[in-house]
């Protein structure tokens, strides 16, 4: 029972920091690790446990969503269900080993993509080198949350950071919908491969959905330098803690 509390807590946070800035799954992973699931099982349980929440996260942003340019919506989100199947797909021929030392690199890089994602993108402005917002960079970045969804939705933001964009309430919402696409195509693969523990996966499920729908008031209420802080915070940690069993 009490590694279910602890599943299930970890998820409610994690359903509302996805929905705020990102960086749920840090907690997730972490806590499925910590109860004894292997780390590739973990990571696809992990995926499956935060999928609604983002839906919860993409209907609290809905108007934002609405406002999005729909033709451009729709060539975002085709790119990215291609690179979601690739990246999955690449996690099913990963052994345990290999994707526990991979693990903390994926986290490091993520959290230092979210945290200098607007110097990089005034670095390339100063430099004339445009805006990165054509097909490659979404579906690498769509590769990788389909392979490993920890730090998902930092990535994401620093995708849009580097697209130019600047209110957050619209990156936000748009996160939370690409989320959904790559977690839905994350769930019907590792489903269809038998990768998921779904009595941890059911509890989390239900856990981040009602978090995530709870987190979309408080993101338009909490400044953005606190979200920012706090993700980076959990970012940084979780690295280190990963870093600290491959060593």
């Amino acid at each position: 029972m009490l590694d279910y509390l602890i599943l299930a807590v970890s998820a409610f946070i994690a359903g509302g920091l996805n929905t705020v800035a990102g960086g749920g799954t840090f907690l997730t992973f972490p806590a499925l690790v910590y109860t004894g699931v292997p780390v590739v099982a973990a990571n696809a349980t992990s995926a499956i446990a935060v999928f609604p929440g983002y839906l919860g996260g993409a209907v609290g942003f809905r108007s934002e969503i609405a406002a999005y340019d729909g033709q451009r919506l729709l060539k975002i989100v085709g790119i990215a269900a291609i690179g979601g199947l690739i990246g999955s797909s690449l996690l099913l021929v990963s052994s345990n080993e290999a994707f526990s030392f991979i693990v903390p690199f994926l986290l490091a890089t993520a959290t230092l993509i979210f945290a200098y994602g607007e110097r990089i993108q005034t670095w390339l402005r100063h430099r004339r080198w445009g805006k990165p917002e054509g097909p490659v960079g979404t579906l690498l970045v769509s590769i990788y949350g389909g392979y490993f969804n920890g730090g998902l939705g930092i990535v994401l933001l620093a995708l849009f950071s580097l697209w130019g964009m600047r209110d957050l309430n619209t990156m936000n919402g748009l996160k939370n919908g690409l989320s959904f696409v790559l977690s839905a195509i994350s769930v019907a693969t590792f489903s269809a491969a038998g990768l998921v523990s779904w009595p941890q996966a059911a509890v989390m499920m239900m856990a981040a959905t009602i978090g995530g729908y709870a987190g979309a008031p408080l993101a338009r209420k909490i400044p953005r330098k606190v979200i920012r802080g706090a993700v980076i915070g959990v970012g940084i940690l979780m690295s280190l803690i990963f870093f600290l069993k491959i060593i």
